[in-house]
């Protein structure tokens, strides 16, 4: 296997630390050192197909963005689907399954200056199928940046406790980035988990301030989790939702609430809260019309005019609601405006040059 190309692991304490927003950045970052930039996700979890491949969702958002001429099966060499672990268990191939992942690293790595990889989770997801992050890790030879949410010490405490897998699999720690930290307490935090993390060991790479756009779903996004039906033709689904309105109430009362970047949620026969909402004047992200119900033939007509996105979801108003709360957010392709905001911020909150010389 290629032992040559400088490489770093992106690891987490947890799912949805911050890995894929660090990884963006990254790269974008240490393309002003090294100009062909491989990536690499060992084990993805989240997948889309593409061509009849199981491919990563992660991958294809670092395919679209840097274009990274590589194929997309050697950047996503194992999708874990719903019936894998129970066949490995049944049948353990770890020796086939290293192999393909070292025999992937070696084509993304081929006429590289540098590759990322990335993991899936804290250190230990994976291990049920002797796949750990940190045996992952190891295989291709790699050195770890750890990204934890941010705070002091519940992140330290989690960055211990995958710090121990990572040290039993003989990997070395670069440092720990620490994301999602309220603006004015950045400073703080730093100072103190700075402390913190010396006294395992580790050094504080960054310290990433939160951004509320990056947690906020598109419309695009919760059609697709509502598998909703889009009733007009909206120019664009890429409207951030800051906020959600559910439809409750009476037409008067929720007229206050028809402000922009606001989701109304409300049945579709509902036609007084609808009536309202057209009337509004006010851009709000979008409308969801829910229970499968659609308003008569007059505010049909009211609501595809409108230049906000509207709906049709099947499930009622608590279950819709309920999805979109739930909604784990992550950064698309066509999210050109957070994915500009995350070169920006890694760029100026992460300590690259500590990076470049540790490697």
């Amino acid at each position: 296997m290629n032992t040559v190309t400088p490489r770093v692991f992106i690891a987490a304490t947890r799912q949805n630390d911050g890995k894929t927003t660090t990884s963006l950045g990254l790269i974008a970052a240490l393309q002003k050192h090294f100009p062909r930039i491989g990536y690499i996700k060992p084990v993805g979890q989240r997948f889309v197909e593409v061509a009849e491949q199981k491919i990563d969702e992660d991958t294809v958002l670092m395919d679209s963005v840097f274009r990274l001429n590589c194929p997309l099966v050697d950047m996503s060499p194992i999708a874990v689907e719903p019936d894998f672990t129970r066949k490995y268990l049944q049948a353990a191939n770890n020796e086939t399954l290293v192999k393909k992942i070292q025999k992937a690293f070696d084509r993304v790595a081929w006429e590289k200056d540098f590759v990322l990889c990335e993991g899936s989770g804290h250190a230990g997801v994976g291990s049920v199928f002797d796949l750990s992050n940190a045996q992952v890790a190891k295989h291709l030879g790699c050195k770890v940046i750890i990204v934890a949410r941010g705070g002091i010490g519940k992140p330290i405490d989690e960055v211990a406790l995958n710090q121990a897998l990572f040290d039993k699999e003989g990997v070395e720690i670069i440092g720990v980035i620490l994301n999602q930290v309220l603006d004015d307490k950045v400073d703080y935090v730093a100072d103190f988990a700075r402390r913190g993390l010396k006294r395992k060991g580790l050094e504080l790479l960054g310290v990433i301030p939160h951004q509320i756009i990056l947690s906020q779903p598109t419309m695009d996004l919760v059609r697709e989790e509502l598998d909703a039906e889009v009733v007009n033709d909206p120019p664009s689904l890429h409207a951030a939702v800051e906020d959600v309105v559910v439809g409750a109430m009476g037409a008067q009362n929720a007229q206050h609430y028809f402000k922009p970047g606001v989701l109304l949620i409300t049945p579709g026969d509902r036609e007084d809260i609808l009536a309202a909402a057209c009337a509004s004047g006010h851009a709000m992200a979008g409308i969801v019309l829910t229970g499968g119900l659609k308003p008569g033939s007059a505010s049909l007509r009211a609501l595809r005019a409108l230049r906000l996105p509207v709906l049709l979801a099947r499930d009622d108003s608590y279950v819709v609601a309920s999805k979109v709360h739930d909604l784990t957010v992550k950064t698309r392709p066509s999210d050109a405006e957070k994915i500009s905001l995350i070169r920006d911020i890694v760029a100026r909150n992460v300590n690259l040059k500590r990076i470049l010389d540790s490697l």
